[in-house]
């Protein structure tokens, strides 16, 4: 079975990378997190400061401590308790050589769907930075943009709700329920179309299951 997995992640992918590029975004696909994680730090090499967003899958490949021992300066706001402090790191991201993040999902057809609680992610990946690496496992493509909405109520949203141990319905239930909690995670949303004009947008897509 792993070969022929293998190969529709492959196909899948594929077809996802020419769309993205078409779009004009700069789209890569690599089988493992290993050679994602490769290339990823062959393009961080010239960036003196890195932002970094609330991504469980690019804090799952291992670059991170890297580029740390490098010398790099961080803007991630994962490593501030005090909230003025994690604003300021937000803040620093829209400013940073590099911006390092996920998406919650990616359509076939080639654009980039995302639902934030802050908006820092969002506003981060479309101005701002020098250039912008965006890292989606396999298990994030879908078909079409309702796909990708719907991927982010019933799954993204519950799991990182409960992750970081919020007090909002869907963490309780598993279920969204269009809630108004104080907690609420999805209140931005964001459809990358096509690249922005100003920016510098890669897309790395791993054909292994990564983050949320």
């Amino acid at each position: 079975m792993k070969e022929p997995l293998k190969w529709f992640y492959q196909k899948k992918a594929e077809q996802t990378v020419k769309a993205l590029k078409r779009h004009k975004f700069q789209a890569e696909y690599f089988e493992s997190r290993e050679e994602a994680a490769e290339w990823i730090l062959q393009k961080a090499h010239k960036a003196a400061t890195i932002g970094v967003g609330g991504s469980a899958t690019v804090r799952g490949l291992g670059v991170l401590e890297v580029l740390e021992q490098q010398g790099k300066t961080f803007f991630d706001h994962y490593r501030f308790s005090k909230p003025m402090l994690a604003v300021d790191a937000k803040r620093s991201q829209l400013t940073s050589d590099l911006f390092l993040s996920s998406a919650n999902a990616i359509t076939e057809s080639g654009e980039i769907v995302n639902m934030d609680s802050s908006g820092n992610r969002v506003a981060a990946m479309t101005f701002g930075p020098k250039s912008v690496i965006v890292v989606a496992g396999i298990n994030k493509l879908v078909s079409d943009i309702p796909q990708a909405f719907h991927r982010i109520r019933e799954i993204v949203a519950p799991v990182n709700a409960k992750r970081l141990g919020l007090k909002t319905p869907c963490a309780e239930t598993g279920k969204c329920s269009d809630c108004d909690s104080p907690q609420r995670i999805c209140n931005v949303s964001m459809v990358l179309y096509c690249k922005p004009s100003l920016s510098d947008i890669s897309v790395v897509i791993v054909g292994e299951e990564l983050g949320i």
